[in-house]
């Protein structure tokens, strides 16, 4: 069972209407789809037990963000076909809708997915942004994509994931975001690049203040001009930072679960998001990786409600915050607000 997987459910949680804006495709993957690949391509991997412990977080294991992004090598052997990838990422929607989101940006790195049989980024491009619309569709459940690539990857391969996240615009791609081991690599090589997105008309993600520090947080907003912050738990470290994000309403895409597994904040119980709130900044609460952490939304709700202190308005406040930082045109977005605010509303008279 994964490092959450005892989580009793209440049925408040559950039935909170939902928006998640960072959640990484292949960190979104169950554990019995993936034992089912094995068998069927007859991968050379352990025994379905052992098998979980290299693709899910597991009680006892090292919280480091080495053991972390570890558990991502054994997921990229799964890509082995085109059909694989479709269903995976239908299932990702099809997991998020019954856990009740609402409206969801689902991240994704075409290179993980291409590098195992050396497919062509374009063509993942295409399964994804296929997979995507036709799930949406089937759940009802509005879904838009950001391409992410990693920090530690050749920057030749970022400016063509970069150049098909402008072709795919039509086909739900609205950002780009970037990811990785900000420990060890900056940001700084990728700023020329992201420019020419952002002129391209894409929003952009950027993973900052994860593993790294604060300086790295006023770098994605200064620097990169980023609408949104993966993370930034470590922002609080420096003062004039922490202002720098509350002035400029920058949204932080904060996913409780995963900032204690990676080693990002030191234990649930020093999570800083109530910290955060404190300091005037604008908090979203998501899942990142669900796969992984053996988790759902409704699990990170919880947590914030009930071992950090949220309270339920607070939470729902989060809600709205993440529906008002979404990738949406302006009539699109309020219309996302007021059906959340209903269902709200609703949910409090049951």
């Amino acid at each position: 069972m994964g490092w959450y997987g005892a989580i009793t459910q209440g049925t408040y949680y559950e039935s909170m209407p939902k928006v998640e804006l960072h959640r990484h495709l292949e960190g979104s993957l169950r554990l019995s789809t993936l034992q089912e690949i094995a068998r069927q391509q007859h991968m050379p991997l352990p025994a379905d037990q052992q098998l979980a412990g290299l693709v899910q977080m597991q009680t006892g294991e090292p919280l480091t963000f080495q053991n972390f992004l570890a558990k991502f090598q054994t997921l990229r052997l799964f890509y082995q076909t085109p059909e694989i990838i479709q269903r995976l990422t239908r299932e990702a929607v099809e997991d998020a809708a019954l856990d009740q989101v609402r409206y969801m940006e689902l991240r994704f790195t075409p290179v993980a997915l291409s590098r195992q049989r050396g497919f062509g980024l374009r063509e993942v491009m295409e399964w994804v942004c296929t997979a995507v619309q036709r799930a949406s569709r089937e759940f009802n459940l509005p879904v838009q994509l950001l391409v992410s690539m990693n920090r530690h990857e050749p920057l030749e391969l970022a400016e063509q994931v970069i150049g098909l996240a402008v072709d795919f615009r039509e086909s739900g791609v609205v950002g780009i975001d970037l990811a990785g081991n900000e420990v060890e690599f900056n940001a700084g090589p990728f700023l020329s690049l992201f420019r020419e997105a952002r002129r391209e008309g894409l929003a952009l993600s950027v993973h900052a203040g994860e593993w790294g520090g604060a300086e790295n947080v006023r770098q994605a907003i200064e620097d990169f001009g980023a609408d949104r912050i993966g993370h930034g738990v470590r922002v609080l470290e420096d003062e004039a930072v922490t202002r720098l994000a509350a002035e400029r309403g920058t949204a932080f895409e904060v996913c409780i679960t995963s900032n204690v597994q990676s080693g990002a904040v030191a234990s649930l119980q020093q999570h800083p998001l109530l910290q955060m709130l404190r300091a005037g900044l604008n908090v979203t609460i998501n899942s990142d990786d669900p796969g992984i952490s053996d988790i759902r939304l409704s699990d990170e709700y919880r947590l914030a409600c009930e071992e950090l202190g949220l309270t339920r308005q607070q939470l729902q406040e989060r809600v709205l915050a993440a529906a008002g930082a979404a990738i949406l045109p302006p009539a699109e977005k309020q219309a996302l607000i007021q059906r959340l605010k209903i269902e709200m509303d609703i949910l409090e008279e049951i």
